[in-house]
């Protein structure tokens, strides 16, 4: 470091010493950024998996909605196709998916032993459409018509597979008509194969529970030939099974120019919820929640604007906090101008860097004082030297050339001495003391 150009060297020699003396303070800085971090997790997973519905359901045509927003704030959704809600509560409790669509009714309410899910708000209702060929209806009830359960008594009617929670809710429904359970023959066919074999006459009626988003569902109430069957008892049916609503659809809301329906239908409904796993990312319930806001909070067949979401039908499921702050509390700040990731990295990040700022503040008043020593020990250090000599001119035992070499060595070591100018008046002072020693040499050898 001797051949380096003096200024360099001396801030060289002064960078040093700031590392030294600030080092601990920065490293138990960064060691508390560090702790902070892996506690709060601020940074989301880049991917989730949703667990969806069966092909051309309303829960695939959502799925790829949430794909196609989320994509835009950097996050993967992974789409699990599923026979329904009763497997997506099961993709759910077995860890494979984080998030999924969940229809009110589906399973016993939260509670279950391992059960750890949270609801993000009831996002849309589902209807149960209970289509029939008006054929196959005319001729089982000569000519009569189908609208109570128990007329449906001897007719073909598929319910859908055992995974999609419409078995289930139309068992609730026969029960609760005290039928019989053989009084119908019930097939489980998915929805395409189960369509398929209606048109082709080979089903009398099929059993849906869906959102009208549903392509299927659309194409039914458009098809020649098949009926909606209206539900007068819907107000009943929702006071004796609280988890329906009743529900009614207008009159031409399908098609206005084809006026279909031709009449306003009456429906029991039930509410669909968006339900996590307890312990997925709280920045990811958060986006999701804030994504179903732009996804169902316009108006639709079964309800106004900002009907949906919201907290009053989220199911028997405890409310997430991330879901309630997003669904009551206008957008942060922070993501209105930054993207997702950085504005939830300063969210979640800022109180703990306010806890860290209150430790290391007073630690930091410990530096100063520090680097200062640091820097006068490179002349206070040499005033060991020089007053030794100074003893030896005392006491007169001590050769006065001896004593003169000494002195002339320490002087070439103290030219070698660099601090900031700020601290240059102690290094001139220790020169004008090496002069006075000698001068006192001098005169002690005259």
């Amino acid at each position: 470091m001797s051949r380096l150009p003096q200024g360099l060297r001396t801030a060289l020699l002064n960078l040093r010493d700031l590392l030294i003396s600030a080092g601990p303070f920065a490293l138990l800085a960064i060691v508390l950024l560090v702790l902070a971090y892996r506690w709060l997790q601020p940074t989301p997973p880049r991917s989730v998996a949703l667990a969806t519905g069966p092909a051309q359901s309303a829960y695939a045509e959502f799925g790829t909605r949430y794909r196609q927003a989320l994509a835009a704030e950097g996050i993967e959704v992974v789409l699990l196709p599923s026979e329904g809600s009763q497997d997506n509560l099961r993709l759910l409790r077995e860890g494979r998916a984080d998030i999924g669509f969940v229809q009110g009714g589906s399973a016993e309410p939260a509670g279950e032993e391992g059960d750890s899910l949270v609801s993000l708000g009831g996002l849309f209702v589902e209807p149960a459409w209970l289509f029939y060929r008006e054929e196959a209806v005319r001729r089982a009830m000569h000519g009569g018509k189908l609208d109570a359960l128990p007329a449906l008594q001897g007719l073909r009617v598929n319910v859908g597979t055992p995974g999609s929670g419409v078995p289930a809710l139309v068992g609730k429904l026969i029960d609760a008509n005290r039928m019989a359970a053989d009084a119908l023959k019930l097939s489980r066919l998915e929805q395409t194969p189960a369509a398929v074999e209606f048109l082709a006459g080979r089903l009398d009626a099929l059993v849906f529970v869906s959102a009208p988003e549903s392509l299927m569902v659309q194409m039914l109430l458009q098809t020649p030939g098949v009926r909606l069957m209206n539900f007068p008892q819907s107000e009943a049916y929702a006071r004796r099974l609280p988890f329906l609503s009743p529900v009614t659809l207008p009159r031409g809301v399908v098609d206005l120019a084809g006026n279909v329906p031709p009449s306003n239908v009456r429906l029991v409904a039930s509410t669909t919820s968006l339900l996590a796993r307890e312990d997925t990312h709280p920045a990811l319930l958060r986006l999701f929640a804030q994504t179903a806001q732009t996804l169902h909070g316009g108006a639709g067949w079964f309800n106004r604007a900002r009907e949906f979401p919201n907290l009053r039908t989220a199911g028997d499921y405890p409310i997430a906090p991330e879901a309630e702050r997003a669904l009551n509390q206008p957008l942060p700040l922070m993501q209105r101008y930054l993207p997702f990731w950085a504005a939830n990295l300063v969210e979640r990040m800022w109180l703990a860097l306010g806890l860290i700022v209150a430790i290391l503040l007073p630690l930091s008043r410990i530096v100063p004082p520090l680097y200062a020593h640091r820097v006068r020990s490179r002349v206070f250090r040499w005033y060991g030297q020089l007053r030794a000599i100074e003893a030896g001119i005392e006491a007169g035992q001590v050769d006065a050339g001896t004593l003169a070499g000494e002195l002339d060595r320490l002087e070439t070591q103290v030219e070698k001495v660099s601090v900031p100018l700020s601290y240059a008046d102690e290094l001139y002072a220790l020169r004008d003391h090496i002069h006075m020693v000698r001068k006192r040499l001098g005169a002690s050898g005259a």
